[in-house]
């Protein structure tokens, strides 16, 4: 699920510093009990990978250290897609670029997690169905992408 996502977005200390030179978080959440970072992200229309790159210094890969309290930011002006869709069953890139009027480019620009054949999909996962490229650029990659290490928070990502 989540995890998928995160694969490529799990390098939190150079995510971090590189989001630390953006503006002002324009929206928050506070989490709640029994939260997941994919109801989240449906409830908040952020897409799945939106809320994972801003995320990054403390939502681990398999998001198991969401705690009840803590506020997170959904997105940064200028870099924030509100335009999602929650995926379905047997959903297709193809389906998604038909149903929302974009290209493929532009789905795969605005969720980078989204793989070359497009089998990675998963039923839960939002995705960034704008027109126009909204979501952060995603961080540089590591070797060590895959560690589920849960990484301290920091309080205030717009610093």
């Amino acid at each position: 699920m989540f995890t998928r996502a995160l694969t490529l977005l799990a390098v939190p200390f150079v995510a971090h510093a590189a989001l630390a030179s953006r503006g002002a978080c324009n929206r928050r959440y506070t989490i709640q009990e029994n939260d997941i970072c994919d109801s989240i992200s449906a409830a908040n229309q952020v897409s799945t990978y939106q809320l994972a790159t801003i995320n990054a210094g403390y939502i681990n890969a398999g998001c198991t250290n969401l705690e009840p309290g803590d506020s997170i930011c959904l997105g940064y002006a200028g870099e924030d897609c509100t335009t999602t869709y929650v995926i379905v069953a047997d959903d297709t890139c193809d389906a998604i670029t038909d149903k929302f009027s974009i290209s493929s480019d532009t789905l795969r620009t605005n969720n980078p997690q989204i793989n070359d054949a497009c089998d990675n999909l998963y039923t839960g996962e939002v995705l960034c169905v704008s027109s126009k490229i909204q979501v952060p650029p995603a961080p540089a990659s590591s070797t060590d992408a895959e560690d589920d290490e849960d990484y301290p928070y920091c309080d205030e990502l717009d610093d």
